[in-house]
């Protein structure tokens, strides 16, 4: 009798085979590759911002008033140059924008996951207990989804002031009902899987079967309303810092840095905000094509 070969494991079903896949589909789309090459290579320049930036432009010590406004290509009296020019406290853009970049992204990032956590946690305990909780919960977001984020985000701010946390905090606010709703549509459907039956029979922990059996098979569609709130956000402080109630001027962001030219634009200094708002629009783009390509690469329905 000739002895038969075990069966190899499906690679497809590792992590790393599936991280391959992931990355395999996502690398169809030429346009998200390119987009995610771009995008890293923001997070690179903002992630090492205040070591390659040729100047501080928010050390007192390095602004000099006389150089206020140069234009693009300009140098200054000791011999730098100002690729893209200043604004007009004679700050360097492009230290600038290295700098806004990193407080943008930073913002973005800490409340888009403050409202993911807090948000993906109670939907799943209104998708999985149901009752009153679950009213409760959905009327709630109901009510604050009614209101324009801008609106609310507003409103927290003239209440709280201005400050790196307190814009933060009010993101998360903003965002944390896109979540809830998302990860409760996903529980009702995965609460009656077999395998929630399965642990329910074992008698889990409601911990346990939440977060550990339920929480995974919600996942994808998190991830990609993930991708897209981060824009959002990053956008929405770029606004709220435009408009004087966001970070105040000692922290830099790239909606600041719009503002701050906003005033020289008609005078002719049109590089002052055009850079730093080229700078804004290239990264929000950046992610929008790479959520678009995640959604598409996440979507069952797609998946061969």
């Amino acid at each position: 009798m000739t002895a038969t070969a075990p069966l190899s494991p499906d690679r497809r079903a590792t992590p790393r085979g599936r991280l391959r896949g992931f990355l395999g589909r996502f690398a169809e789309s030429r346009v998200a590759a390119v987009a995610a090459l771009v995008l890293a290579l923001i997070l690179a320049l903002a992630a090492f911002g205040p070591w390659i930036a040729p100047t501080n432009p928010y050390d007192l010590a390095s602004i000099d008033i006389l150089d206020s406004r140069l234009p693009p290509g300009s140098q200054s009296m000791d011999g730098l140059t100002y690729w893209l020019g200043t604004d007009g406290q004679g700050r360097d853009i492009l230290s600038a924008i290295l700098y806004g970049l990193r407080v943008s992204i930073v913002v973005g990032l800490i409340s888009g996951v403050l409202a993911l956590t807090v948000g993906t946690s109670l939907g799943l305990m209104a998708g999985y207990f149901g009752g009153r909780f679950d009213a409760l919960l959905m009327r709630l977001v109901d009510l604050q989804l009614s209101f324009p984020p801008i609106l609310v985000a507003l409103v927290l701010l003239a209440v709280a002031g201005r400050g790196v946390e307190k814009v933060i905090l009010a993101l998360a606010i903003v965002q944390w009902a896109y979540y809830a709703r998302t990860a409760r549509s996903s529980a009702l459907v995965e609460r009656g899987r077999e395998y929630m039956d399965a642990a329910r029979g074992l008698r889990l922990g409601r911990a346990t079967i939440l977060f550990g059996h339920l929480l995974p098979n919600c996942l994808s569609p998190v991830i990609v309303l993930a991708t897209v709130q981060i824009a959002n956000s990053i956008a929405l402080e770029a606004t709220l810092s435009f408009l004087g109630v966001g970070l105040p001027p000692t922290e830099p962001s790239l909606g600041l840095l719009i503002s701050n030219g906003f005033q020289f634009a008609l005078s002719g200094n049109y590089w002052v905000s055009l850079f730093p708002g080229l700078a804004l629009v290239l990264l929000i783009v950046c992610i929008n094509l790479v959520s678009d390509q995640v959604r598409d690469v996440l979507n069952p329905r797609l998946q061969g």
